[in-house]
């Protein structure tokens, strides 16, 4: 399955190669949280997008809510990465998946915070705190991505929306790979995406304890994976979009191939909401490296899930020295959250990005606050675990 295209916004960049370039530098996005999102709870952290969406965008796409603006910046570097729009044969077979862990956040926080504080108005105020946006249902769906990306286009092929927490935009390209892959597209627009940097996200994610404390000495330093003071995840924002053709279309349209998707894996642990399983997390890179025919001894880098959490990251090197045995010690790992935080739905597809950028550079994102997997692993509230290997194109 060739990749074509890729597109990123996220904070370490506003496009992929500068995003990449930080990533390799070990340039860290993340810092204390603006006070706005701190709702009274003290020292959080945060990692925003190096740009504002809105910026990027024509007008018409302003009223969106913040997360379905990430996905069509992302959507349109991708696209036009690839070429695809100039050369697509038949938009009834291109298709648009998109992950995303929780749709809408900004506009259903603002709707929110209007409604509470016009209730604590005089009558007039409260007369108009039911009053809100018409579009206001459209903005906070889930499959509001795929819809903007789909009609922005005119593609009008299958296309989905999946919600699988911190696996969802991973879930959605090996999704459209199969799509692809078994003769119901020819191609597909994969999308990441999430703009949960809201007030009432990050108290959700504080109860959880999951939400990593500010290092004293450097700030930027605080998400530390696979390390023995690790803490925690910061919070980030952004979207990413990667294309993917069948072989045959993008020689038929002259595409030119950026790496190979090579192989698919999806497990649900089905043992607990929160906690990680090693489990299902080595089930899922076994069904990949199969269904890729490549002995895991030949691979060379794992981009880790790592979330700096204690119980995820024993996990996650449980499940990668089970998969692959001895070559372990000599496989790169490293997790990118320690520099662009954790992006929930659109994490999968920002680190497969990064990954592929890795192989066509020769350079490992390394960030600076990594050590070698002696204790880690996946954390998932989904339960739902999932692996893609992808290969370099001659």
């Amino acid at each position: 399955m060739a990749i074509t295209g890729l597109g990123m916004i996220c904070p370490l960049g506003a496009d992929a190669r500068s995003s990449f370039a930080a990533a390799v530098e070990g340039r860290s996005a993340i810092g204390p949280a603006p006070e706005h999102l701190c709702a009274g709870l003290p020292d959080l952290l945060a990692a925003p997008a190096a740009a504002g969406p809105e910026t990027l965008l024509d007008r018409q796409f302003l009223g969106l809510d913040r997360a379905t603006q990430f996905s069509v910046v992302a959507a349109h570097e991708a696209v036009s990465d690839a070429g695809i729009c100039e050369t697509a044969v038949d938009a009834d077979r291109i298709g648009v998946f998109v992950g995303i862990g929780f749709g809408g956040a900004h506009t259903l926080d603002a709707m929110y915070a209007r409604y509470f504080a016009a209730m604590q108005g005089d009558a007039q105020a409260r007369k108009g705190a039911t009053v809100v946006h018409p579009l206001s249902v459209p903005r906070m769906m889930a499959n509001a991505s795929m819809a903007a990306v789909s009609m922005r286009y005119g593609f009008r092929g299958m296309g989905h929306t999946y919600t699988v927490a911190c696996s969802s935009s991973a879930v959605a390209a090996g999704e459209a790979y199969r799509a692809i892959k078994h003769g119901y597209l020819d191609a597909a627009v994969v999308i990441g995406t999430e703009a949960m940097l809201t007030a009432g996200s990050m108290l959700a994610w504080n109860a959880l304890r999951v939400m990593a404390k500010p290092d004293r000495a450097r700030a930027s330093a605080s998400c530390k994976p696979f390390s023995a003071d690790r803490t925690g995840f910061v919070l980030g924002e952004g979207g990413a979009s990667l294309v993917l053709e069948s072989e045959a279309h993008a020689q038929r349209r002259g595409g030119t191939p950026r790496a190979e998707l090579a192989g698919y894996g999806c497990s649900s642990d089905a043992k607990h909401l929160t906690a990680p399983s090693v489990e299902g997390q080595a089930a899922a890179m076994r069904q990949a490296i199969s269904e890729a025919r490549l002995p895991a001894s030949e691979i060379q880098y794992l981009n880790a899930h790592g979330t700096a959490t204690d119980a995820g990251d024993v996990t996650e090197t449980a499940s990668i020295r089970e998969v692959f045995g001895s070559s372990a010690d000599r496989l790169a790992v490293s997790s990118t959250k320690a520099v662009h935080g954790h992006l929930i739905g659109a994490g999968g597809a920002v680190e497969f990005a990064l990954s592929i950028m890795a192989m066509e550079s020769g350079s490992i994102p390394r960030p600076r606050t990594w050590r070698s997997p002696t204790r880690a692993a996946t954390w998932t509230t989904s339960r739902c675990t999932h692996a893609t290997v992808a290969t370099s194109t001659p």
